[in-house]
């Protein structure tokens, strides 16, 4: 019987998967027990946790679940001139009088005890704020330390960052943060200011004061002599009363453009030195030949991973046309990935807004813009039903006048505008009261330095998106502020230096 052959089965090497889209992450949340939060706060005034004078205190909610976490206290007029006398006395008294190299071990102390605690202010920001913990834990609280380090090391250096000039400190400075970087901001303004020899009132944010006042804590364990930082807690009046105080030498604002208009008004006529940190609406810039996929996560951590609550945000993108539809298909796709929840959730990447009346303004201006006719994409994710959320979403067919492209939404809403020619989006990234930052994604360098000397903002990013460090300035031009923070130029707002 004949044997037949059989043919040899030819072997593919692609292998051929079907991908299951319905799984999700395991829950991974940080736990709250590594945080103490006491249940009410007193002003810190010299060195000392003080009852208000008001004998008012207000809550402090979480914004995810609108749980309360603590009761702090509503500083009036007559507690923030009880906290300047005591600024004023420590500065006279021993801090301008002390060599600088023993502030430096002061403010490098201070670094090193918010790296030993960076755990509970990471959860304590989260909490308070509703921002992810990864962003906590792995931007806010190291970048606050950094910043600690940073300044000690200049505090006895200041001939060399002005050299042939005597740099004296200024007195007093009054300093306003917003909700948005609590730690961060807090860090931000007090290095450089007590590090130069001058002391500091402090006001929070009213909606997130608990990790100001844990830094008060660290403050009061690192032995700073009392009354060189006072940190308080309050509202707008609180904030009124320091601009307005006649014995306060510096005035340092991180805020809405509306409130440093006021503030610049307040101040005209006096001898307060003003830094002013306001809005932005940031131009992000993708050209045809740019590293797309890494241009779209670029934009992603630009507006998404930080809930839109920086004034930096890129929150208007510029695409070029002939990439427009394969960025936003590429954006789409990639929102409808990012997981919305539980702000202590270390899968998290969008937590929540951090108030009702910030999710309500968020909520006018995706009506607004559905009403000037652009196209509305939002991320399909459910959103818990308590606390304040909101999806990721974006706008498409936005013109350059529509609303949503110049006006500060401060919220996960990205407005896509398309161009054609340099020229044309230097023109329409330039349309805008604001000058804080921007972005160019390109592969040519040349066209980067071409873009970044014609653009009018004061931080240009090339090929990445919202990367900071201590040792670089920070401000904006136009209605997003004046003056710098940050590296060698953050020193100049606290100093008068003579010949």
């Amino acid at each position: 019987m004949p044997v037949t052959k059989k043919k040899p089965v030819k072997k593919s090497n692609t292998i051929k998967l079907k991908f299951d889209t319905s799984w999700s992450y395991d829950p991974a949340p940080e736990s709250k027990s590594a945080a103490t939060i006491k249940p009410q706060y007193d002003l810190f005034i010299n060195g000392e946790w003080q009852k208000p004078l008001s004998n008012k205190y207000f809550a402090t909610i979480n914004p995810a679940n609108e749980e309360k976490l603590s009761e702090v206290a509503e500083a009036n007029t007559a507690d923030v001139d009880k906290a300047v006398k005591a600024a004023r006395n420590a500065y006279e008294k021993y801090w301008k009088k002390m060599p600088a190299r023993e502030r430096a071990k002061y403010v490098f102390r201070i670094a090193r005890m918010v790296q030993e605690k960076a755990r509970e202010l990471a959860i304590i920001e989260t909490l308070d704020g509703g921002k992810p913990i990864r962003e906590s834990r792995d931007f806010d609280v190291p970048t606050a330390a950094n910043h600690f380090f940073y300044y000690a090391g200049w505090a006895d250096k200041l001939e060399y960052a002005f050299p042939n000039r005597k740099a004296e400190a200024l007195g007093v400075a009054g300093q306003i943060i917003p909700w948005n970087f609590p730690l961060l901001m807090a860090a931000w303004k007090i290095a450089p200011a007590i590090s130069t020899g001058n002391t500091v009132v402090l006001k929070t944010a009213e909606t997130t004061p608990l990790t100001a006042l844990k830094l008060a804590e660290i403050i009061e364990e690192a032995d700073l002599p009392p009354g060189v930082v006072n940190i308080i807690t309050g509202a707008g009046e609180t904030g009124a009363a320091i601009v307005n105080h006649p014995d306060i030498n510096k005035i340092a604002f991180t805020g809405s453009t509306d409130v440093g208009k006021i503030i610049q008004r307040a101040v005209a006529g006096t001898h307060k030195k003003v830094t002013l940190e306001l809005g932005g609406k940031a131009a992000n810039i993708i050209f045809e030949d740019a590293p797309i996929d890494q241009a779209v996560e670029g934009v992603i951590n630009g507006i998404y991973f930080n809930q839109g609550h920086v004034c930096c945000a890129g929150s208007r993108l510029y695409v070029q046309e002939s990439v427009a539809k394969q960025v936003i298909r590429k954006l789409k796709d990639r929102i409808e990935s990012l997981i919305v929840g539980d702000p202590l959730d270390k899968n998290t990447d969008i937590g929540a807004i951090n108030s009702r009346s910030q999710l309500e303004t968020i909520q006018k201006y995706l009506k607004i813009g559905k009403q000037e006719g652009a196209e509305m994409y939002e991320s399909s994710c459910p959103l818990p039903k308590k606390g304040f959320w909101c999806r990721p979403t974006l706008f498409t067919n936005v013109a350059q006048s529509n609303r949503i492209a110049q006006e500060e939404i401060f919220g996960p809403v990205l407005s896509i505008l398309t161009f054609r020619t340099d020229d044309e989006v230097i023109e329409k990234a330039n349309n805008s009261p604001y000058g804080l930052s921007a972005g160019v994604w390109t592969d040519k360098g040349s066209k980067i330095f071409n873009m970044t000397r014609r653009m009018r903002a004061g931080v240009i990013w090339a090929n990445t998106f919202n990367k900071f460090d201590p040792s670089s300035p920070f401000g904006g031009y136009k209605e997003s502020g004046f003056g710098r923070e940050g590296g060698l130029h953050g020193l100049l707002p606290y100093l008068s230096l003579k010949v």
